[in-house]
């Protein structure tokens, strides 16, 4: 029995420290200036389904998610890209793709409060996205 338990005192005690690194510190942050409008998921603002996203992601009122204009998309704004944007203080996530005749826009989810997003309306904002940085230069403590 004294066996078992100093060797469970040895496991315990022999275990690396977990450091948790902040997660902004393992991706190549760029600023850009967008305009950004609110939607809704409702049918009359989306499609059919208006609770799946173009990548098929579902959404969800209180989510932080964002949809982006296909340019965007191409600068690197891809699905699951975190993003910051001036004046929230949450990340938010890349997880729908807006039509085709829109550029340098981003939406903003806003669940079903159709007065928030009204309120919202449409602006110019600067946002930070983030790259994921090159596997071999991530930020690893032990």
């Amino acid at each position: 029995m004294r066996i078992l338990v100093v060797l469970c005192l040895l496991t315990c005690f022999s275990c690396k420290k977990e450091v948790v690194i902040p997660f902004e510190e393992n991706y190549i942050w760029h600023d850009l200036k967008v305009t950004a409008s609110a939607y809704n998921s409702l049918k009359s603002q989306t499609n059919s389904n208006p609770h799946i996203t173009a990548f098929g992601d579902s959404l969800k009122p209180g989510l932080n998610y964002i949809a982006v204009s296909r340019d965007l998309f191409r600068k690197g704004l891809i699905r699951d890209t975190p993003v910051k944007i001036k004046g929230f203080d949450s990340i938010f996530y890349v997880k729908d793709r807006m039509h085709s005749r829109w550029e340098n826009k981003i939406d903003i989810y806003m669940g079903i409060d159709v007065k928030a997003a009204k309120k919202w309306g449409r602006k110019k904002v600067s946002i930070s996205y983030g790259i994921l940085k090159p596997v071999d230069s991530l930020i690893i403590k032990e």
